[in-house]
């Protein structure tokens, strides 16, 4: 009874998650303004706050500007993704989680749309928490200006995107919840449908993140970035012993 009230679709559903998650948020940045004010809360300081809040505002104000190829469907934005990917590649995958989920929350807040609980645990938490993947691709050796350990990067957040999608499309066509006119062969499926679905933006919203991020490392700017980012320490570490 409670995994089928999971994805049960409820009138209710969009305003109750709404308002939990905008709890969420408070409850997220609360936290993180603690763990970086208290006394042994060395994670978070006062310079990671700054770059976490000037990441999660750009990625946000760059995804209001977002073209839908189709009808109540994902958006292909301006790299929305890109300033919280440099985040995570730059501080790590944990990190990144965190961040990744506090721009899911506030997309979701932004303009909120669900069916059922469990799509918006896919199409707004985990979808969104799957840029952490790019912290583990930071810890990468890479040449001056190089690029693939970034480009392998979003190749990894994307398709764990994708996938959360995915999964979401599918519980919703399979509720009969169809929108777009696809071909009967693909209706009649709801992984093809979904497949489809998501094919349609995900991919260019990859595509565009990844160009942005090649000529970020070509012209240096990632490196530049990185450096203003990290912690004093850490870079003096990196001149001493640069194994």
């Amino acid at each position: 009874m409670f995994l089928y009230s999971l994805l049960e679709v409820s009138e209710q559903t969009t305003n109750v998650v709404k308002w939990a998650s905008v709890i969420g948020v408070v409850l997220v940045l609360a936290a993180i303004a603690l763990i970086g004010f208290l006394k042994n809360g060395k994670r978070w300081d006062a310079k990671k706050l700054a770059f976490a809040g000037i990441c999660v505002s750009m990625s946000f104000t760059l995804a209001v500007i977002k073209f839908s190829p189709v009808q109540y469907g994902g958006s292909i934005t301006l790299a929305s993704f890109v300033p919280i990917l440099i985040f995570a590649y730059v501080y790590g995958a944990a990190d990144g989680l965190l961040i990744g989920l506090i721009h899911g929350l506030l997309n979701f807040i932004e303009d909120p749309y669900i069916l059922t609980p469990a799509t918006f645990v896919f199409d707004y938490l985990l979808a969104f928490m799957s840029v952490g993947a790019m912290g583990f691709f930071g810890k990468l050796k890479r040449k001056e200006k190089g690029c693939m350990p970034v480009v392998w990067g979003c190749v990894a957040v994307f398709s764990l995107r994708f996938i959360s999608h995915l999964v979401s499309g599918m519980i919703f066509f399979a509720q009969d919840a169809v929108w777009v006119s696809f071909p009967d062969w693909a209706v009649g499926n709801a992984f093809i449908y979904s497949f489809i679905y998501q094919c349609v933006y995900v991919p260019a919203d990859a595509l565009i993140a990844t160009a942005v991020l090649i000529a970020l490392c070509k012209t240096g700017v990632l490196d530049t970035l990185a450096a203003m980012m990290t912690p004093k320490k850490a870079v003096q570490k990196t001149e001493e012993d640069p194994q």
